[in-house]
């Protein structure tokens, strides 16, 4: 029998592995359409979340209000979003999808919930159910140590 060091380690490999799968199969994908990673986020953010200031975009992206403004305007150049005044705050701009965006959001999605659906198609509901869980627990420790730099092999 495994010792609990031993499965955390086990665990976090795999999700190393599943990092190094995932990640440049979605870089790939995200090159053909002409995006960064970064800017996908952006339109993905809109998509699920509704306009938002550029202010809200640099919070959610964790990134500085300068880097929204060169992926604002990259999206913008490409037809995928646009900047439109505020409905209720006439200082401040909107950044919305434009209608080519809204297409590539939904696009995205319907993909994933295919992607989703092929992936897990034989984890029953209860595992299912577990691993998002497990995930969840995972993901809300990360953010604990976010200003810590994730090194394979440090601990």
């Amino acid at each position: 029998m495994k010792s609990l060091h031993d499965l955390q380690d086990d665990a976090l490999t795999r999700l190393f592995a599943v990092g190094a799968v995932l990640g440049p199969a979605m870089e790939k994908g995200l090159a053909e359409q002409g995006l960064t990673s970064a800017r996908a986020e952006l339109v993905w953010r809109l998509h699920h979340g509704g306009p938002m200031t550029q202010r809200q975009l640099s919070d959610a992206l964790q990134c500085t209000p300068r880097n929204v403004t060169g992926l604002v305007d990259a999206l913008e150049d490409s037809g995928l979003v646009e900047r439109l005044p505020h409905p209720t705050d006439r200082r401040a701009i909107h950044v919305t999808l434009t209608e080519q965006g809204e297409a590539a959001g939904a696009d995205w999605t319907s993909r994933s919930r295919q992607l989703a659906k092929e992936i897990f198609a034989d984890v029953n509901r209860g595992d299912l159910e577990t691993l998002v869980e497990t995930i969840d627990v995972v993901l809300e420790q990360l953010e604990r140590h976010q200003t810590q730099p994730l090194r394979p092999g440090e601990g």
